[in-house]
């Protein structure tokens, strides 16, 4: 059985929740990413942080990104996977919760990112195409 951490993307970067839009819009482009988890002061998850989201709720209605924080567009608990989980547990909850990553959990501390490509990377060649349209219903 493949899990998650064996083939996730390590080593993934937080925006902190007080941290600005504006600095996570940077770090996101440092980073060459869509996508950040929210982390608080105590290192836990606290949401994920996606460009639409800054773009659709902030920009869109009238928000400042330089004083707007991660944490305020953290929204519910965040859809995540354990790291020692199966490759096939993963693309179940991609598939119920109509997302292409999920953060990487083991115990409370985030140790990765695991996206759909990560995924079909190690899916046979087959596969794969069946993945991205389970994955990307709408």
């Amino acid at each position: 059985m493949t899990t998650a951490r064996e083939i996730m993307t390590a080593g993934a970067e937080c925006v902190g929740e007080g941290e600005t839009l504006e600095a996570a819009a940077r770090k996101m482009k440092d980073l060459d990413v869509g996508q950040l988890p929210i982390c608080g002061e105590d290192g836990r998850l606290k949401g994920v942080l996606t460009d639409r989201d800054i773009v659709v709720k902030c920009l869109a209605d009238g928000g400042d990104p330089r004083s707007t924080t991660a944490g305020q567009l953290a929204e519910g608990k965040p859809v995540t996977i354990g790291a020692d989980d199966s490759v096939e547990e993963a693309i179940a909850t991609m598939v119920k919760h109509q997302v292409r990553r999920l953060p990487v959990i083991d115990g409370h501390g985030l140790v990765g990112m695991l996206s759909q490509a990560d995924i079909a990377r190690s899916y046979p060649e087959d596969r794969v195409g069946e993945l991205v349209e389970l994955i990307s219903r709408d």
